[in-house]
């Protein structure tokens, strides 16, 4: 499967200075669940979003252009980041704003760390986006860092916390290509017009 051709287009502290777009995917999930290097891999790119060990690096919304009009954005990880408190403050409002505002937006991928499952603040982005009606997809991370033997109650479990049916998360491994196909044919579906 080709990868799905992103291009970086710009960075925006406000939804107000975000261009023009007419179908968009974006991509939440707390910092250190591996967001841009889930981009990198369904981009099959290596330097396209900025990859760090130190969580919290995606500080702007990001926005990358499949093609004229069509986009995917990366929003700022929540939760725990090495960042100063007067940044991410910014945070909350700056991806509530987004996720409200942004008429284009047909999907929000939640990236969740298949390893350690979901957080509170994974729940809390869950229920939030469900509350709005909001439509999202659940994308497990890291599925090669959990054991083969321990995958299918990890599945469930991860299911279950998120309030999903365990065949509704899509496992992925970034590190390992697992799954990217899958999940470039779901961008690709939603991104169509």
């Amino acid at each position: 499967m080709p990868p799905v051709p992103l291009q970086f287009l710009q960075s925006a502290q406000r939804v107000a200075d975000l261009p023009d777009s007419e179908r968009e995917v974006a991509v939440v999930g707390r910092s250190n669940v591996g967001k841009s290097s889930l981009i990198n891999a369904f981009a099959n790119r290596t330097n396209l979003a900025r990859v760090s060990k130190t969580p919290g690096r995606t500080q702007l919304i990001n926005i990358f252009q499949v093609s004229p009009g069509v986009t995917v954005v990366d929003l700022p990880g929540y939760g725990y980041a090495k960042v100063p408190s007067r940044i991410t403050k910014d945070w909350g409002p700056m991806i509530e704003g987004y996720l409200l505002e942004r008429e284009c937006l047909q999907m929000v991928m939640v990236l969740v760390d298949g390893e350690i499952g979901p957080t509170k603040l994974d729940v809390q982005m869950l229920e939030w986006l469900r509350d709005n009606e909001i439509p999202h997809q659940v994308v497990a991370t890291k599925s090669d860092k959990v054991k083969s033997n321990k995958k299918p109650a990890r599945k469930k479990e991860l299911a279950a916390g998120c309030m999903l049916d365990p065949g509704d998360v899509v496992w992925v491994s970034a590190a390992k290509n697992i799954n990217i196909d899958r999940l470039q044919d779901l961008i690709r579906s939603w991104l169509s017009p």
